[in-house]
């Protein structure tokens, strides 16, 4: 093995240098980001420069760095063994790298779009339709319950009406209002 490297020029070294070093990183990086390591275990330097940065595109991070010298090498070995001149050598190897990470920067960037935060916001359930879960008392005397669809899942939130009597289990609701501390206010819905 090290007969062959050094019957290699320099610029031919340099190259295969390149490449293998970088592909052990990033097969790392791919290992690692696959049994979900590349969060917080073992320090997530992207997450690092997205709060220094702030910006939903990002171009330079240290995903897309190993994959630019990744592509880069490997791309310029590949243009050696075709012929191609010093120059047009580093210019491939170049526009491969810099294209791999404008790709992986583009598909991380639709991905982060894909992720939704999960959290409840409860002015969603207005002009829902749903079902009492638990008496609710009649003229805001007593908190029920009530269960109706949020945010495409089912759920148990907490009620009250302005309705003359006792909304019961099982009667089918309206939410008209949603109070600034999260509270329903339902009605029975009119067949």
């Amino acid at each position: 093995m090290m007969e062959w490297f050094s019957d290699l020029t320099t610029f031919e070294q340099f190259y295969w240098a390149i490449a293998g070093i970088s592909s052990v990183v990033f097969l790392f990086v791919l290992i690692s980001t696959f049994i979900g390591a590349d969060s917080d275990d073992i320090g997530d330097i992207d997450a690092e420069m997205d709060a220094d940065i702030g910006a939903g595109f990002q171009f330079f991070t240290f995903k897309n760095t190993v994959a630019f010298f990744t592509i880069f090498g490997w791309s310029g070995i590949a243009s050696m063994g075709d012929g191609s001149s010093k120059t047009t050598v580093v210019i491939i190897s170049l526009i491969c790298g810099l294209a791999m990470m404008t790709l992986m920067a583009a598909m991380f960037y639709y991905i982060s779009k894909l992720t939704s935060s999960g959290t409840l916001k409860m002015k969603n359930a207005l002009h829902s339709i749903g079902e009492v879960y638990l008496t609710i008392g009649a003229n805001r005397s007593n908190m029920g319950k009530v269960q109706v669809k949020v945010q495409s899942s089912l759920r148990e939130l907490e009620a009250l009406t302005d309705h003359d009597t006792d909304l019961t289990q099982g009667m089918v609701i309206k939410v008209v209002e949603v109070t600034s501390n999260g509270i329903l206010i339902v009605e029975p819905q009119k067949k």
